[in-house]
């Protein structure tokens, strides 16, 4: 690889329809489950405590998509890093050049 050209990766964008619909996905989803726990026959505190367990699990679930992008970056930027010193590790290196 030549020192001046460089691979650059190219940063993954998701458009604007697959936003979408995962928004109205998580809406349906939470939507759905919020309308099931309402209507069940079951007494108030069964309802409240099944509530506040979807509460927990949907933040949950935020948090380790969080944590799993995360550390996916952090491993991109590793390496790149990684990459840039080799890259500029062969632009110094002279094969040419007498063995002292």
């Amino acid at each position: 690889m030549l020192s001046g050209m460089s691979e650059t990766p190219v940063k993954q964008s998701n458009t604007a329809a697959f936003y979408g619909q995962a928004v109205a996905s998580f809406a349906v989803a939470l939507a759905a489950v919020s309308v099931g726990i309402y209507s069940l026959d079951a007494s108030g505190w069964i309802r409240a405590f099944l509530a506040i367990s979807v509460l927990y699990l949907t933040t949950s679930a935020f948090t380790l998509a969080k944590v799993i992008r995360d550390r996916q970056e952090v491993g991109q930027i590793v390496s790149r890093v990684d990459q840039a010193r080799i890259e500029k590790i062969l632009a110094e290196h002279d094969p040419f050049k007498p063995v002292a």
